[in-house]
């Protein structure tokens, strides 16, 4: 589990691209480093993906198709920072929301708002995936839990504060860019329920 909280920005220093899979190596700061081991979990763009080797402070996974389809991590290059959280313990203080770090959709930054302490994302979302992004709501974008300010038609925006652009790679983002996405898995359970409970009551 994850709390989207990102806990810094890791660099890519090494990739294996084969057929459909991708081992990936990255660069934890030092201090981020501490207590690694084989099989745990690190959220990388949001990502869940498993410790497969380590070194000190540099980390490998195994990145299969499904995932290289579904999220964002197949356009990563040598030399690109990314978030990553590392999963969290029990008594551990939740500060965004929980997060399972399967990613639902990639979405696209559809616009930029910039002014001199404030900066507004809008996305595009996939239709499928509308209902469950709700103003107010939360979301988590590249691994980070933020919370939904509007939805018209197809897009939906963001806030960003200042410290969230400074420790994320939402401070570098581009128009374009694509940010993976996960809806946060209690409202689509509400929303599911509820859409499920009206279909079936005027059959």
């Amino acid at each position: 589990m994850f709390t989207g909280i990102v806990q810094g920005l890791a660099k890519v220093i090494a990739l294996n691209k084969r057929d459909q899979f991708m081992q990936l190596r990255l660069s934890l700061p030092q201090r981020n480093a501490s207590n690694l081991q084989t099989g745990a979990s690190i959220a990388v763009n949001g990502t869940c993906l498993t410790i497969t080797e380590f070194d000190q402070n540099e980390v490998q996974f195994d990145v299969i198709e499904e995932t290289l389809q579904v999220t964002n991590i197949g356009s990563f290059d040598v030399g690109d920072t990314v978030n990553f959280e590392r999963a969290a313990r029990y008594g551990d203080e939740i500060g965004g929301h929980q997060l399972s770090g399967h990613i639902s959709s990639v979405v696209t930054i559809d616009e930029i708002v910039r002014t001199t302490d404030n900066c507004t994302l809008w996305l595009k979302a996939p239709e499928q995936l509308l209902q469950y992004l709700l103003p107010k709501g939360f979301v988590s974008l590249n691994g980070c839990s933020l919370t939904i300010g509007e939805v018209i038609g197809s897009r939906f925006s963001i806030h960003l504060i200042p410290e969230t652009l400074a420790v994320t790679t939402f401070g570098s983002a581009q128009q374009g860019d694509r940010i993976n996405m996960e809806v946060d898995p209690q409202t689509q359970a509400i929303v599911d329920t509820v859409n499920s409970f009206l279909n079936n009551r005027t059959l």
